[in-house]
């Protein structure tokens, strides 16, 4: 039996799901790489479709080539492609790859771990990259912490931050006042996770564990399905949220 996947990936993919079957895709595509992340990503969309009328294909990144995902794709009739796949490589090629197949003109490109919304993307596809929707775990609006850190940040990095830098934050933050609070006596500080209430750049973040994970996390961060607007590549468009 694999590892329970962890209860905030559970719940993001979870609403990606939801996300494909609204938009109408039950022949859902899964381009994966061999790791235990993508394989836990790939079985929670298997479990939360299959029952509402889904089928998630999988086609194995270790033995097919772009072209091959592309025939697959075409064979299969999916009506998605999910890139389960690190960037650069191979997640671009294969989205050149789809884009430029004419068979496969009306397919979804979708990237829920969030890899369209680094800079690394939008600057190796260019308008390739726009319209593959993807997860990302911030609010429709920042609270007033969240605004000044995102200022503090884009004066820093020259552009805008993405949610994974919001993460960094508030890991910091969450870090930081665990050891103002009890010290950094280790026993002392393994007892304080459950008391854990800061606010962070994305609400109030409050830790929890399920009977199945060993570790604390924030298991419900606001989730947002999106996109790179085909018409203005660096603006982002909300498609979801859950």
């Amino acid at each position: 039996m694999g590892r329970a996947p962890p209860p905030a990936q559970s719940h993001g993919w979870r609403i990606y799901a939801d996300f494909l079957l609204n938009a109408g895709h039950t022949r859902i595509a899964v381009a994966a790489q061999s790791s235990v992340y993508w394989a836990s990503g790939a079985r929670i969309l298997r479990d939360h479709l299959a029952p509402r009328g889904g089928t998630v294909i999988e086609l194995d990144l270790g033995r097919l080539s772009p072209t091959a995902v592309c025939d697959e794709l075409v064979g299969n009739r999916a009506t998605a492609l999910l890139l389960l796949a690190g960037i650069p490589e191979p997640a671009v090629s294969i989205v050149k790859a789809v884009r430029r197949d004419q068979r496969l003109a009306e397919i979804m490109i979708g990237a829920p771990a969030g890899q369209p919304e680094f800079a690394e993307w939008a600057t190796s596809l260019g308008d390739d990259g726009a319209a593959i929707p993807f997860l990302r775990y911030l609010p429709e609006h920042l609270s007033p912490l969240g605004a000044r850190v995102e200022k503090a940040l884009h004066e820093r990095l020259t552009e805008t931050p993405s949610f994974v830098a919001f993460e960094g934050y508030d890991t910091v933050t969450v870090l930081a006042d665990v050891l103002r609070s009890h010290g950094t006596d280790r026993a002392s500080t393994a007892k304080s996770w459950s008391r854990v209430a800061v606010e962070g750049t994305r609400g109030q973040i409050r830790l929890s564990r399920t009977p199945d994970i060993s570790v604390w996390q924030w298991a419900w961060p606001p989730v947002q399905v999106v996109d790179r607007d085909p018409a203005e590549p660096d603006r982002i468009r909300i498609l979801h949220t859950g």
